[in-house]
This record gives C-alpha cells, structure tokens and sequence, in this order.
C-alpha cells in the first residue's frame, strides 16, 4: 500500500465510478491528487475561485448524473466553497469536495491553513469526515459516493491530510528534515524521532479498517409502492382538471432523462416544470404550460408534485385549492410534508414514481380537454401579453425585445446558464430550454454567483454544445474571471449581461417601499472590455436595431472556439414589478 500515494488511490475510485471531470483550485495540500487525476485520465479543471469548483462539479453532477467531484486546498480553500456547497445541498446534488488539510501529526498546533473544518462542514454536508490513515482512505471515498446518491442526494466532504496524500518515502524525509531529529543524537530527539517513525508506521501500514462514524442514516427508500402508485392511478382516472408540477429531484441522479420525459408525454397531464426540470419536454410541448401556474393550481383537482417541495414557489402549500386532492413523491421526507400535508405521499424517486405511474395509467385522457383549452388560452394570453410589451424601437435595448429574438436564434442544443436578478428572471418567462438537462440555476438557495462555474461544468459536460450564459450586471462580477478558465480548457460560453447599473430587482422595491436606492446603484461597466482581458471576445450592445446582428456575430465567435461577453446596455423596466420574493 505504501508504494501508492493518496492522490493516485484518490484517483483510481473516481475513475472505477465513471468521473471524468475533477475541478479545482491548485494549492500544496492537495497536488497529488490533481496529478492523480490526470494520470488516471481525468479531465482536471483548474478555475479562478474554489467556489466556481464546487459550483461546476455540482452543474456537472446535474447534466450528467455522475456523482461531482471537486477538490480545495485546507483553510481558506475549503471556506471559500461555503456557500457554493451550501447550494448543492439545497439544491440536492450529488457532490463530494476534497479538502487538503495539515499534516497529521500537526493539527492543532498552529500550522498554515490549519483549523477545524469538519465543525464548519458537517452542518452543510450529508456527511463530512477526515482520512487518518492510508489503509482506510479507498473505503471512504467509496463510502462517500454511497452517501452523496443514496436516500435523498447531497454533498459529501472528506478532509485528506497531506502526509496522505504523498508515498510514504518522501513524508519520512519531510518528517525527519522539518522536526530537526534527522540525525538523532540526545535523548529527547531520538525519542521524537522513534515516535514519529511509529506514527509514519501506522499512517501507511495500518490496515483498512471499517470506515469510522458516526455516519448519517443511509435509508433506502422503497422504489416500488404499489398501493399508493394504484391510488395515484383512480384519482388520475376520475380527476377532471389534473395538474403535474415536476420539479429538479424528479431528474436526480439521471443520466438519460428521455425515458422519463416519455413518461410524462404517456401520461398526457397538463404539466408545470420547474427548475432542472425545464427543458425535460423540448422547447414545445402541447402538455407543458409556463404561465399562471398558480391560476391553474387554484383550479385544479387533482395536484401531482414531483420532486418539488412545498415552499415559496407553490406559496408554501396554499397556492394549490384546498379541495384538491394533492399526490407528492419526494426523496426527503421532512419536504413530502412541509406546509401542506398531501393525501398520498410517497416517499421515493420522484422521477421513478412517475415512470410507474404512467406504465399503470389508463385514464381517459380525452376528458381533460376542456381544461387543456382553458389552460392554452391562458397560455397564449400571457405570451401576447408579454409580446405587447417588448419595444422593438427603445433608446436602449428592451430586455423583453432581446429576448424574443434571442429565444429565435439559440441552437436546438442550446444549454442555458441563469445568475441574476430581474434580467435573469425576466429571460425565464421567455427562453425555452431545448432538451433534458439543459438548464441550469441555483435552485431554492437563489444563489448569485453560479455562472461561471456552471458555464463551465456545462461546458465540459456538452461539448460542442452552444451555452448561453444569462447575467445581470450585478451578478456578473461574481464570476467573469471564470472566462480565463474557459479559454485556457477551450470553452466558449457565449455570456450575456443585461447592464443597467442597479441592482433592480432590489432596487425597485426598495425605493417604492422605502424611498431610497442606497446600496443599489452600479456603475454601467464595460464589461465587454473586461472580457477582452480575460482573452475572451467583447461585444457592446446598445441599439435595438443591432440585436440580430450581435448574436450572429456572437454565435460565430463561440464557434471558432472563443468565449465570448455581450454587453447589453437595457432599460429600466416595470415588467417585473412586485415579484420579489422574501
């Protein structure tokens, strides 16, 4: 065992489970993993922030329904991925993070980067733990793939000291040279000396022994509930009005997604996706529908939730009728009941119960036509609507204009990347995703700063793919660095900042509530400009006229394989008036 280093066994357990990506930040603590890594055929990912790692590894953990992995340096390394990690457990990725640590045989005694991460990482973490010996550091990284996909997914966080990671000739010479008791002569040093070679001993020889605790509670929740999936059934087959809304955790763990879209199609229910789960019916779909959801909710039934908890965005449980007969399939059990008890709740994959329900389903789906008109007509009364509008001829550029044309112009594999506010959210009520996992943004935490990091996890997921990066002006600084990272792996996101000067999500609120933009004034940067710092391309975008034009020329640079910013000077807009959410 001691002839293999840490980084290299590291390596092997991610290789045997199908991860070809490991993203990083290079620090000393934790180099013979990244050389691990390559030398085991991985694809090592090197950003600008440690949180853009996490925030990658966890985009890429979603695309490709392969367990994320990143790895940090010790101290600062692992702090700067807090809320990154934060977000993919709210988010309920499956992810583990590697964080460097300080020698064994000095923590706690005041070496660099040393403090006490697992406090900091356990209560954000399904698990979090720290390696003591070689013997035992396979088992735990297997172990940790269990925890990250099992039950209900999240991150795992293991902490690898870096007289582990190295062979064990090259710590003894560490050992020895740095304690002063290479050549031994008084009684204490040679007593040290002694000691330090029985603590080298039991690092490197000790045998693997079982991975040690405590370890959370794996509960592996029944795939099949047939009594419950056989209620769903009746109530789909009496029910006049159904609903099914389809949220991130239905597509957990997927790496094919078709077959679950071809289990909603079989089902022929009106359908609400949310989250990751945009895009999982193409961009047209006769069963989905993306506006007044709450209309359709306080109407319906017979409410189906998938893998989407009661919260906020379904107005905490009471944006559905309380007549309605309410089914819920969710991995968590504390989320299957929040704010709102369903009368059949199943706890299970979301996405797998819904594959079984559409193999049992026999409802006659021509009785839900009169609603399927009502919700069409809503439907289209939005996007007319919203169509009306959007301004063709504004000073500035519309963001309701831009987007129409953008909506016309991106690829059929076009994936999108959202971080931000109002611009952001705006895009929403109009781009449409083209195909399963193809959308991707924070999730419940609403997290700014994703972008970059997700831009490039989807880059390295989709190669050869068109990505669109969404950003506010705000939200932009966050992450723009990450260009450089795209540029020096060869990815060429196309990233658009809508540049208004002004936090405006907030800012809107704020001064009609409070009188006062305090805090949320920005300058109208010139980002494009930034981006050509980075070595990526720039283009400035302020006439309405040029907006076909731009993304042309946009698109033709990301092909050439050069990321690329559109900086769009937009107006103020009212659009989203009253839509901020506490």
């Amino acid at each position: 065992m001691s002839e293999i280093d840490g980084g290299s066994i590291i390596a092997q357990v991610l290789a045997k489970h199908e991860v070809k990506y490991l993203f990083t930040l290079c620090g000393g603590h934790i180099s013979p993993i990244l050389v691990g890594c390559k030398a085991a055929g991985l694809e090592v990912i090197d950003v600008r922030d440690e949180a853009s790692a996490v925030f990658a590894a966890d985009a890429c953990s979603r695309m490709s329904g392969v367990t994320g992995i990143a790895a940090v340096t010790a101290g600062p390394g692992v702090t700067n991925t807090i809320t990154a990690i934060k977000n993919a457990q709210m988010a309920q990725s499956p992810l583990i993070l590697f964080g460097g640590a300080t020698a064994t045989v000095l923590k706690g005694r005041g070496s660099l980067q040393d403090i006490d991460q697992l406090a900091i990482m356990r209560p954000i973490t399904k698990w979090a733990t720290s390696v003591k010996s070689l013997g035992n550091l396979e088992a735990t990284v297997e172990r940790a793939f269990e925890v990250a996909t099992s039950g209900t997914p999240g991150p795992v966080f293991i902490e690898v000291p870096v007289d582990l990671l190295y062979k064990e000739e090259i710590v003894r010479e560490w050992y020895m040279k740095e304690s002063g008791v290479e050549d031994a002569t008084s009684l204490g040093a040679k007593a040290l000396q002694l000691y330090l070679k029985g603590h080298l001993y039991k690092q490197f020889h000790t045998p693997a022994l079982p991975v040690p605790g405590p370890l959370p509670e794996v509960r592996i929740p029944n795939l099949t509930k047939e009594a419950d999936i056989a209620k769903v059934v009746d109530e789909l087959a009496k029910a006049q009005r159904p609903v099914l809304v389809v949220g991130s955790q239905t597509l957990v763990n997927y790496r094919d997604a078709e077959p679950l879209a071809n289990a909603i199609r079989r089902l022929g229910v009106p359908t609400f996706l949310g989250g990751s789960a945009r895009g999982l019916l193409g961009r047209h779909s006769g069963l989905q529908f993306r506006h007044k959801r709450s209309a359709a909710l306080k109407a319906a039934d017979l409410v189906i939730v998938a893998g989407f908890p009661f919260d906020f965005r379904l107005g905490y449980g009471r944006a559905i009728s309380s007549k309605a007969t309410v089914v819920a399939a969710n991995l968590d059990r504390g989320d299957l009941r929040k704010n709102r008890r369903p009368e059949i709740a199943l706890e299970m994959h979301p996405g797998r119960f819904l594959e079984a329900l559409a193999q049992q389903s026999a409802a006659d789906q021509s009785a839900w036509a009169p609603w399927f008109d009502t919700l069409r007509e809503r439907e289209e009364a939005r996007d007319a609507e919203i169509a009306s509008q959007a301004s063709p001829t504004s000073e500035l550029v519309d963001p309701l204009h831009f987007f129409r044309l953008l909506e016309e112009h991106m690829n059929e594999d076009a994936v999108l990347v959202v971080d931000g506010g109002d611009f952001v959210a705006t895009a929403a009520y109009i781009l449409r995703p083209r195909k399963p996992l193809c959308w991707l943004d924070p999730g419940v935490f609403g997290t700014l700063g994703v972008g970059g990091g997700f831009a490039v996890g989807a880059g390295v997921c989709r190669k050869g793919q068109e990505t669109w990066l969404i950003y506010g002006d705000g939200s932009s600084a966050y992450s723009l660095a990450e260009l450089d990272t795209c540029v020096r792996h060869g990815l060429a996101p196309i990233a658009v900042i809508g540049t208004d000067g002004a936090w405006a999500q907030i800012a809107r609120e704020q001064v009609d509530v409070l009188g006062d933009s305090v805090g949320t004034v920005l300058n109208k940067c010139d980002y494009h400009l930034v981006a050509e710092g980075y070595g990526a391309k720039g283009l400035l975008l302020n006439d309405s006229t040029k907006i076909e034009a731009t993304i042309a020329e946009a698109k033709a640079i990301a092909r050439s394989g050069t990321p690329v910013v559109i900086n769009v000077m937009i107006q103020g807009s009212d659009f989203r008036k009253g839509s901020i959410s506490m």
